[in-house]
């Protein structure tokens, strides 16, 4: 029975998330596993991984083959490495201490570009946020500016027609003077 540790997917669609398992080969993807070792999100920026380091390390003694993606996830977690360290160990080309030493420079380097990469998309998000709300902002501005004209045009056009009606008002108010008539004259006979 040829052993594989692969990934079993879940998740919807559009969004799937990954289940690291060891099963048999000729299991289906999702189907029957022998053991879950943790899980894959790639939907998060970096990758979220949560691996039983010490599981993954005895399937890889016990000779369990993993896929290429599992190999990719495996390396970055320092499974492999510590595989490696460790078997330098078995022949004798390294001591424990020296090993753990590696070991524990490589988690330390990889820690801080993790946490490096973190940083700079964290600042990358508060820059476009910032753009974002500057670009808000100005946009904001011009409709205030066209509302502004718009009212004033509208101020104008509604002064104009009270004064054309005040006008007008004044106009009928002010009765046209009546022609006083001529005193009549006697008429002499």
């Amino acid at each position: 029975m040829a052993v594989k540790i692969r990934l079993a997917r879940h998740g919807k669609k559009g969004h799937a998330f990954y289940h690291m398992v060891v099963a048999d080969s000729r299991a289906p993807r999702d189907g029957k596993f022998i053991e879950k070792l943790g899980i894959y999100d790639p939907n998060t920026d970096p990758a979220t991984v949560e691996l039983n380091f010490e599981r993954a390390l005895d399937w890889l003694n016990k000779g369990a083959q993993p896929t290429e993606t599992t190999r990719a996830i495996l390396s970055y977690k320092g499974v492999l490495l510590r595989k490696h360290l460790d078997g330098g160990i078995k022949k004798g080309a390294l001591t424990p201490e020296v090993a753990e030493q590696k070991f524990q420079a490589w988690i330390a380097e990889k820690k801080l570009k993790i946490s490096t990469k973190k940083n700079l998309l964290d600042k990358v998000k508060n820059e476009r946020s910032k753009n974002r709300l500057g670009e808000e902002i100005k946009a904001k501005e011009v409709k205030a500016e066209e509302v502004a004209k718009k009212r004033a045009t509208l101020a104008a056009k509604v002064a104009e027609a009270k004064a054309a009606a005040a006008a007008a008002e004044t106009s009928e108010a002010a009765p046209a003077p009546t022609p006083v008539p001529a005193p009549e004259t006697p008429a002499t006979v």
